[in-house]
């Protein structure tokens, strides 16, 4: 029986509570400071804000206005668009080049598993909260994210904190690189 041949391990450097069920009233959180959380942390509390958003629309999708629901689902939609691209563009890459050759599986699946999350994103941004299906696909892009979530801090946060990578580095990049896309996104939007 062959053995796969073992990779050396590279360094790389490249590559908030919310207290109101009231879309209009919540504040948005900011990303900590620089140096405060290196990469896998900071991608983990987008992981907790993402969760209690979806847990805040299923807890208030009866009672709530359409316009409430669309709002809260805007902004999972901006906050999983913004997550996934700087996993694709700077966390995925770095974690390519650290990683052994038989542990890229995992980031081949997490960006199929993305491709997946993306296509939900963009139904649910072309339909409004009183068509057919809309809290259905709310629902199931929400089982997708909690798997995807699952994977990513049971497999893959933890091979790649064994990983020879500079995850502190890795954090300020990814904490610019999401400051400069949200405010892009906020210009789009004006």
């Amino acid at each position: 029986m062959a053995t796969a041949k073992k990779t050396p391990r590279r360094k790389a450097t490249t590559g908030a509570s919310r207290t109101s069920a009231k879309p209009e009233t919540r504040a948005r959180a900011r990303p900590p400071a620089s140096g405060e959380s290196d990469a896998i942390e900071l991608l983990t509390e987008d992981h907790r804000k993402v969760d209690e958003l979806f847990e805040e629309y299923e807890s208030a999708k009866e009672e709530a206005s359409d316009g409430d629901k669309e709002e809260l689902v805007a902004e999972i939609c901006l906050e999983l668009t913004v997550h996934a691209s700087v996993e694709e563009e700077v966390f995925y890459p770095a974690a390519r080049e650290a990683l052994d050759e038989e542990e890229l599986h995992l980031l081949d699946e997490a960006e199929v598993e993305h491709e997946h999350i993306k296509m939900l994103v963009e139904e649910l941004k072309t339909m409004t909260a009183g068509e057919p299906l809309y809290d259905a696909k709310v629902k199931v892009l929400s089982e997708y994210v909690k798997h995807h979530v699952e994977e990513e801090e049971g497999e893959i946060f933890p091979t790649v904190r064994d990983a020879d990578l500079d995850v502190e580095a890795l954090g300020d990049q990814l904490r610019a690189r999401k400051e400069q896309m949200m405010a892009e996104l906020q210009v789009e939007e004006s």
